[in-house]
């Protein structure tokens, strides 16, 4: 019998295949590549290069900039590291947590095709799931699974995410890979530095999952609202300009320390709202990595 988890993964292997039909790379099925550990050759460094792959040696003795070339290892291990904290449960369209579990089962399956490794981290200030990475359908189909069944509950505390990257750095520290970090960012501040040494060591790709109340509140007159990732109620008028005003420029806020805090940790992220084409957007994040300087 066919069950919900194998349903979701057809409907969006049969969405993927029409979507990037001709944009990927001759036969590799991704433009995400492994990252090879031979060294081939040295060459004179140019703006595009990765700094981390200057030898600083050779550099020293000419005087002049050298970065070491390697052999690209076409096999690949990508983590997906998946924030499943209460807070994700917002917003329509089945909430960020479903735009974000449609979006890492797509990336998972896209990523496989080429016989990569995936694996998963399943975080929330409660509980956290760890998936190895293996090859196959199977795997994807196994973290469909856990992603359309294990519900967060709530806490009293909001998202570590700091404890979330660390978690993640801990967890990937044996060889380098490719890590998809899926979060709305809403959590405990200082999570920057975490992100950062993630940076270092791993090629990182953030995305950003928000819905469209959290940016622009709608007037919807007198609600109840509740906090995610607390239970805490408050009752509001969103009719009133003045509260408005005041959650409009607190969104303003937010949104330049969370840009900030990216722009610390060395990390150009992609945002995508839960009433946005899934998708479309996967389509544009792989044609931008496709033209980022490796």
């Amino acid at each position: 019998m066919t069950t919900a988890p194998d349903r979701l993964l057809r409907r969006l292997e049969w969405k993927l295949g029409r979507r990037l039909d001709g944009r990927l790379q001759g036969s590799y099925r991704t433009v995400w590549h492994g990252a090879g550990l031979d060294f081939t050759d040295l060459r004179a460094y140019t703006p595009e290069d990765d700094v981390r792959h200057i030898d600083w040696n050779v550099t020293a003795r000419v005087d002049e900039p050298f970065v070491r070339l390697y052999t690209e290892d076409r096999e690949m291990t990508a983590w997906l590291v998946i924030d499943r904290s209460a807070s994700m449960r917002f917003g329509g369209g089945g909430g960020k947590d479903s735009t974000a579990a449609d979006l890492a089962i797509s990336i998972g399956r896209l990523i496989s095709q080429g016989g990569n490794r995936v694996g998963a981290i399943l975080f929330d200030n409660q509980s956290h799931k760890i998936i190895p990475p293996r090859t196959g359908r199977d795997q994807v189909l196994r973290l469909a699974r856990d992603l359309t069944t294990n519900v967060a509950k709530k806490s009293d505390k909001t998202t570590d995410l700091a404890a979330m990257l660390n978690l993640a750095a801990a967890t990937t520290s044996k060889r380098r890979s490719l890590v998809l970090v899926m979060s709305d960012f809403i959590g405990d501040p200082g999570w920057d530095r975490p992100l950062a040494r993630l940076a270092h060591r791993h090629e990182v790709v953030v995305i950003r999952v928000v819905d469209p109340a959290e940016l622009e509140l709608p007037d919807l007159g007198l609600i109840l609202v509740e906090d995610a990732e607390t239970g805490e109620q408050l009752l509001v008028d969103t009719s009133d300009p003045l509260l408005r005003a005041r959650l409009t420029e607190q969104v303003g806020t937010r949104e330049r320390e969370v840009a900030e805090a990216m722009r610390r940790a060395g990390v150009d992220p992609h945002r995508i709202t839960t009433d946005q084409d899934m998708l479309a957007t996967l389509v544009d994040m792989v044609r931008r990595s496709g033209r980022r300087p490796r």
